[in-house]
């Protein structure tokens, strides 16, 4: 179950495989990365600064689309078919929740990606990202402390 692009060598720990989930944790790091960067800007000015956060915004994005994309498509089905029944029930938990969290996100960075729209209606804009990417650094933290090191304990 080595989820490593490119593939690598399986690493085993008496026989069984131990799921490398080093690539979402490195995504975890640039998209905590990403939030932290519009929240600076934005306390800097949304009108002043509104091309640097339409143009953070779309990285971010890409980031946080290819981040659900990988685990939809590759580690909460292999979790789902790990045989440790603890585990896939929490991969579906996982899963069945962020379908939430993410809708909200494409629909807020669709929403604000243009910088014309940016300087239209900032506090609109504060106001809704102050939820929106609150909600998604908590659940990267969640996932930081709770999913991943249980994936890596099996």
């Amino acid at each position: 179950m080595n989820l490593k692009a490119g593939g690598g060598h399986r690493r085993t720990l008496q026989g069984k495989p131990i799921m490398d989930i080093d690539r979402f944790k490195h995504q975890h790091v640039d998209i905590l990365s990403g939030i932290a960067a519009l929240r600076k800007l934005a306390h800097q000015g949304i009108v002043d600064h509104a091309v640097d956060i339409a143009h953070e915004l779309k990285a971010l994005s890409t980031v946080i689309t290819t981040h659900l994309a990988i685990e939809d498509r590759i580690l909460y089905p292999s979790l789902r078919r790990s045989g440790n029944a603890a585990m896939a029930s929490m991969a579906q938990d996982y899963q069945d929740d962020m379908k939430g969290i993410a809708n909200a996100f494409i629909n807020f960075a669709r929403r604000w990606s243009s910088a014309t729209m940016l300087s239209r209606n900032p506090e609109k804009f504060r106001s809704e990202a102050n939820t929106i990417l609150r909600d998604v650094h908590a659940r990267m933290v969640r996932e930081n402390r709770e999913f991943y090191p249980a994936i890596e304990a099996m």
